[in-house]
C-alpha cells in the first residue's frame, strides 16, 4: 500500500469525523464543564474518546447495516436518547438556579463523585441518538466505500479527530477559567446546556 493510499482514508475519517463531531451537543457541552471546573478531566476526555472509538469501530465493522434494517431497536435507541436529554437538561436548569463561581484552587462549590461523573459521561456517548446515528449509522455506511485495511484506516482518521477534539476542548477550557469565577457566567453555561439538551431532545422526538 502506498503512502498516498494510506494517507487518504486517514485524512478522509479525520475530516468526516471532526465535522460531525465539532458541534454544540450533550457531549462536548459535559466535557467543557467539567473542563471548567477542572473535575476528572483526563476521564471524561478518555471515556468520550473510548466510547466514540467503539461506535465508529461498529460502524466500520458493519453493524450499521444491522441498525438500520431494525426499526425497533432505532425506537429504542431514539426514546431512551430523549428521555435522558430531557432529565439532563433539567438537572441543568436547576443548576442555574443556584449557580456556583469556578475556584481555580480546586476547591469548586459542588463536586460530584467519579463513578458519578464516569456513569454520566458514558450515558451522554452512548444513549445519545445523535452521537448513535452519526458514528455507527453514518461513518459506517461512509466507511463501508473501502475494504480491507483502507476501511481500518478511515475508521482510525475517525478515531483520532475525537481523540483530539475531547482533550482539546477538555483542557482546553480552562482558558476560560477566569471569566467562570463569576456566578452569572455559571448561569448562562447551565442556561446553555439546558436549551441545548432540550433542542436535541426535541428535535430527535418531534423529527417524525
Amino acid at each position: 500500500m502506498s503512502a498516498t493510499s494510506t494517507i487518504s482514508p486517514m485524512l478522509t475519517g479525520f475530516g468526516l469525523g471532526a465535522s460531525l463531531i465539532v458541534a454544540i451537543g450533550s457531549q462536548n457541552a459535559f466535557v467543557l464543564r467539567q473542563g471548567l471546573k477542572r473535575q476528572y478531566v483526563f476521564t471524561v476526555c478518555t471515556v468520550c474518546f473510548l466510547c466514540d472509538s467503539l461506535l465508529i469501530a461498529l460502524g466500520a465493522g458493519g453493524f450499521s447495516s444491522i441498525v438500520t434494517a431494525s426499526p425497533r431497536l432505532m425506537q429504542v435507541t431514539l426514546w431512551g436518547g430523549v428521555a435522558f436529554l430531557f432529565c439532563y437538561g433539567v438537572r441543568a436548569f436547576m443548576s442555574a438556579l443556584k449557580p456556583g463561581a469556578l475556584d481555580t484552587s480546586g476547591g469548586d462549590d459542588v463536586v460530584d463523585g467519579l463513578a458519578k461523573v464516569a456513569l454520566t459521561t458514558v450515558m451522554l456517548s452512548l444513549i445519545n441518538p445523535h452521537a448513535f446515528l452519526d458514528t455507527v449509522v453514518l461513518l459506517g455506511s461512509l466507511a463501508g466505500r473501502y475494504s480491507g485495511g483502507a476501511r481500518l484506516l478511515f475508521a482510525v482518521g475517525a478515531m483520532s479527530a475525537s481523540c483530539a477534539w475531547f482533550y482539546g476542548i477538555g483542557y482546553g477550557a480552562r482558558v476560560l477559567a477566569p471569566l467562570f469565577r463569576r456566578p452569572v457566567a455559571w448561569r448562562l453555561l447551565d442556561i446553555l446546556v439546558g436549551c441545548t439538551m432540550w433542542a436535541i431532545a426535541g428535535s430527535l422526538a418531534f423529527a417524525r
